[in-house]
C-alpha cells in the first residue's frame, strides 16, 4: 500500500512523507513564536513599568486562555478539515505574537497574553491531532520527533532574539517582524499538512465538553511529566544558587543542560519507542528522571544538581508526546481527546512553579524536588495507560515497535 493509498475512514488520502514534513515544520513554527516571545519578556516589564507580581499576572493568561479555548479546537477541525483548520490557527498565533508589545497597559497586555494562549493552544490540538493521523498513516512513531522539532523551533527562536536584544531592538519591531515572517512560513508549509477531515454522518463535536474519562487518565501521566518540567525549568538555576552554592554563571548552565537533554531526547525518542514500545518507553523514562530527581534534591554542590536536571530532562522528554498520541487514539474525536489531555497538562504547568515556591518556602528546595522525584515515579507507575487500544488499526503496530504488516492501512515510508 502506497502513502498515496485511503487511510482510516474520515482520512483523505494524503501522502505521508510531504505529510511529515510539513506537520513538522509547523511544530517548528509554533515553538519559534514561544521562544521568540521568551526573549521579549524582561523588555515588556521595563516597557510598561510592571512589578514583579504585575508581571507574574500577566503571564498566567497564557495558560488560561490555552485552557479556554482548547475545547474548541475539535470543533473548528470538524468544519474545516485538518488542513485549513491548520492554516488558520497556526496563522492566527504567529500573528498575536506582535500584540503583547502593542499593549499600552497591564490590562491590554493580559487581554493580549489571553488571545496569545488561546490561540496557542487550539493551533497545539490541531497541530498533535493531524500528527497521529500522519502517525497512523506511516505505521510508526513520529510523535516524540515532532516535539522536538517544536523545541528546535524555540530554540531557533530564542537564537534570533537574544542578538536582537543585545543589539537595543525595540521590541515592538522585532516582534512585529517575527510575526510576519512566521505567518508566511507558516502559510506555505500548511499547504502540505494532510486534509483529515470527519465521517459524513460523524455530528460536529460540542463546543465545550468535558474531557472524557480515558483523556483524564492520561493526562494525569502527562500532568506528572509537565509537573517535573515545569518545576525544573523555572527553580533550576535557583536551585543552582541556592542550594548547590553555584555561581550565577553556572547557574544558568542547568537550564541549559535540562533544556538541550529534553530536546536532544525527543528528536530521538521514535527510535526507542519503534524497539521498546510505547509503555515500556515511558516506564525507562520515569527511571531516569527519578534518579535524576533524586541526585537534585541530594545535590549540595554544582556538579551532581546539573547531571540531576540533565536526567529529569532526558527521562520527561518522550512522555508528553506518548500521551497525545494515545489519546488521539481514543474514542471518535481525536482532537476531543487530544485537547483533554492538553487541559490537564497546560494545568500542570501552570501550578507546578508556585507548588514548589510553596513548599520550598514551608521547608526548603530539597523537599520541593523530593515531591518531583515521587511524581516521576508516578510515569512508572502509570505508563500503561499508554497501552494502545486493540481496536485501533494503527496503534498497536506503532507502539509495540512492530512494523505495521502489508496491506494493514499503515503505509510506511
Amino acid at each position: 500500500m502506497t502513502p498515496q493509498s485511503a487511510g482510516p475512514a474520515g482520512r483523505a488520502p494524503f501522502d505521508a512523507r510531504r505529510a511529515h514534513r510539513a506537520i513538522a515544520v509547523a511544530f517548528a513554527v509554533h515553538g519559534a513564536v514561544t521562544g521568540t516571545f521568551a526573549t521579549r519578556i524582561p523588555w515588556l516589564k521595563d516597557h510598561l513599568g510592571l512589578s514583579p507580581g504585575a508581571l507574574g499576572l500577566a503571564l498566567v493568561c497564557p495558560a488560561l486562555g490555552s485552557m479556554l479555548l482548547m475545547p474548541l479546537a475539535g470543533r473548528l477541525m470538524h468544519r474545516l478539515g485538518g488542513r485549513a483548520a491548520l492554516r488558520l490557527l497556526l496563522g492566527m498565533w504567529c500573528a498575536v505574537l506582535a500584540l503583547p508589545a502593542l499593549a499600552p497597559g497591564l490590562p491590554w497586555l493580559c487581554l493580549s497574553l489571553l488571545t496569545f494562549g488561546g490561540t496557542a493552544g487550539m493551533a497545539d490540538v490541531v497541530m498533535n491531532a493531524l500528527g497521529v493521523a500522519v502517525e497512523d498513516r506511516k505505521g510508526r512513531s513520529i510523535m516524540s520527533g515532532l516535539h522536538g522539532m517544536w523545541s528546535v523551533g524555540t530554540l531557533f527562536g530564542a537564537a534570533v532574539g537574544v542578538p536582537a536584544v543585545h543589539a537595543g531592538l525595540d521590541g515592538r519591531v522585532h516582534l512585529g517582524v517575527m510575526a510576519a515572517l512566521l505567518v508566511v512560513i507558516g502559510a506555505v508549509v500548511c499547504s502540505g499538512a494532510p486534509d483529515v477531515r470527519p465521517e459524513p454522518e460523524q455530528e460536529a463535536p460540542p463546543r465545550f465538553a468535558l474531557p472524557p474519562r480515558s483523556a483524564l487518565a492520561i493526562g494525569a501521566v502527562g500532568f506528572c511529566a509537565v509537573f517535573a518540567e515545569g518545576g525544573s525549568s523555572d527553580w533550576c538555576a535557583v536551585y543552582l544558587r541556592d542550594v548547590a552554592h553555584a555561581s550565577p554563571a553556572i547557574a544558568a548552565v542547568a537550564y541549559t543542560a535540562f533544556s538541550c537533554t529534553m530536546a536532544s531526547a525527543r528528536l530521538l525518542g521514535d527510535l526507542a519507542v519503534r524497539r521498546l514500545g510505547a509503555v515500556a518507553t515511558v516506564r525507562a523514562g520515569g527511571l531516569v528522571a527519578t534518579a535524576g530527581g533524586a541526585l537534585v534534591a541530594l545535590a549540595r554542590t554544582p556538579a551532581p544538581a546539573i547531571a540531576g536536571f540533565a536526567l529529569l530532562g532526558v527521562g520527561i522528554s518522550v512522555v508528553v508526546p506518548l500521551c497525545f498520541a494515545a489519546a488521539g487514539r481514543r474514542g471518535p474525536v481525536p482532537s476531543q481527546a487530544i485537547a483533554g489531555v492538553a487541559t490537564v497538562t497546560y494545568t500542570s504547568g501552570l501550578v507546578a512553579p508556585a507548588a514548589i515556591g510553596g513548599v520550598a518556602g514551608a521547608s526548603s528546595l530539597s523537599v520541593s524536588f523530593g515531591l518531583v522525584t515521587v511524581l516521576t515515579l508516578g510515569l512508572v507507575a502509570g505508563a500503561g495507560l499508554l497501552r494502545p487500544d486493540p481496536v485501533k488499526g494503527a496503534g498497536p503496530a506503532v507502539a509495540s515497535g512492530v512494523p505495521a504488516p502489508t496491506g494493514s492501512g499503515a503505509a510506511g515510508e
